[in-house]
């Protein structure tokens, strides 16, 4: 059997690997993602903020859209 702390090590990281990965790609710190640890109210800071904060990485990319210059 595998001890009970290992197995929250790995529940724990297949959670903050993924939010830290969509942190990445929306051009934020993936290290934002450990607030998904937050009791009660992290998973829903991680929404809000996802959701209401303009994406730097979006941006880079509407800047070079080449349809922008037609």
């Amino acid at each position: 059997m595998i001890p009970e702390f290992v197995q929250i090590v790995i529940v724990a990281l297949m959670i903050v690997i993924p939010v830290g990965v969509i942190y990445n790609k929306a051009g934020f710190h993936p290290a934002w993602a450990l607030l998904v640890f937050l009791p009660g109210f992290g998973l829903l800071l991680i929404f809000l903020q996802l959701a209401l904060m303009p994406w730097s990485a979006h941006k880079d990319q509407a800047e070079k859209a080449p349809w922008k210059s037609l």
